[in-house]
């Protein structure tokens, strides 16, 4: 996506997408927690209006759009394909989309405990159905997330998140309790996050990629210099941040391996990020937890 569209959309636009309630690392989220967020995020952001949602995406429908029926390998250890369909509340497929980020669509898979992240992109043929060859790794209830902009309709040329649960069978190995944690090290990479989020303030955080000790040239994946995926631990609210400097220009910063984000948390909490970054050809993806806190206004 664009850098002003990125930016608006996050918090009180900035695509974030949670259900209401559902497992989560095999807990349900109660309804007045979701609740309490939800209107805690009305009264940062009165402007929205009576009716309209100030927390984007928060079921599988959003406008006149719905996610179709998700169909998956069942169980870890079998092989098939992952497909879905976007389509209008009366069942009309839907199949012109704007490109964004060089994609028509980006989807997000992470199981509800926030492991087993993915950011992948699945192919939609002539009748609208996306798909994309699928096996598990582990078991457990996931979260996917549709992240396209519709080229018609009643969202015509906004980012639309779309999102649904599904259930993989097997034995589910718990993750432990997510800490604080500002250091990832993934395929040899030692990346930090700087920075600080604070509820309903727009702040930046500052990624720095490093490989022995020495910076590393980061190169352009998918139209820009990196990706920031960040969930509300909890119910999995999802926003999708790029870069402040979203186009392949800023060649000093990005060879010191630094990339610079804007994000504004609509509520405080845990947060986890999941930034994909490309060195060498290759994609990474490393992960941080950050804490956003109270802001008195």
């Amino acid at each position: 996506m664009k850098t002003p569209t990125r930016l608006a959309l996050f918090g009180a636009g900035l695509a974030i997408v949670f259900g209401s309630a559902f497992m989560a690392g095999g807990a349900l989220i109660p309804h007045h927690v979701a609740s309490s967020w939800t209107q805690e995020v009305n009264a940062r952001h009165p402007s929205q209006g009576a009716g309209t949602e100030p927390v984007r995406g928060v079921s599988l429908s959003a406008g006149d759009l719905m996610l179709g029926a998700l169909t998956a390998p069942a169980a870890i250890g079998s092989s098939g394909v992952l497909s879905f369909r976007i389509q209008t509340v009366a069942g009309v497929p839907v199949t012109k989309f704007d490109t964004e980020d060089t994609k028509k669509l980006h989807l997000i898979v992470v199981r509800s405990d926030g492991t087993e992240f993915r950011h992948v992109h699945p192919t939609m043929n002539d009748d609208g159905q996306w798909s994309i060859p699928w096996r598990w790794d582990a078991a457990g209830p996931y979260r996917i997330f549709a992240d396209f902009v519709p080229s018609a309709g009643a969202l015509a040329g906004k980012n639309t998140v779309l999102s649904a649960t599904i259930n993989v069978e097997g034995t589910v190995t718990p993750h432990r309790p997510w800490t604080p944690s500002a250091v990832s090290r993934v395929d040899g990479f030692t990346v930090t996050v700087d920075g600080s989020l604070a509820a309903g303030t727009a702040s930046t955080l500052t990624t720095t990629i490093t490989r022995d000790g020495q910076p590393v040239d980061v190169q352009p994946y998918l139209g820009t210099y990196g990706h920031l995926v960040i969930l509300r631990e909890g119910d999995l609210a999802y926003l999708h941040a790029h870069p402040q400097d979203a186009e392949p220009t800023a060649i000093s910063a990005q060879r010191a391996g630094k990339i610079s984000f804007m994000a504004e948390p609509p509520t405080p909490g845990r947060y986890l990020l999941y930034l994909d970054f490309q060195v060498d050809g290759e994609m990474h993806t490393a992960q941080f937890v950050v804490d956003a806190l109270t802001t008195h206004q």
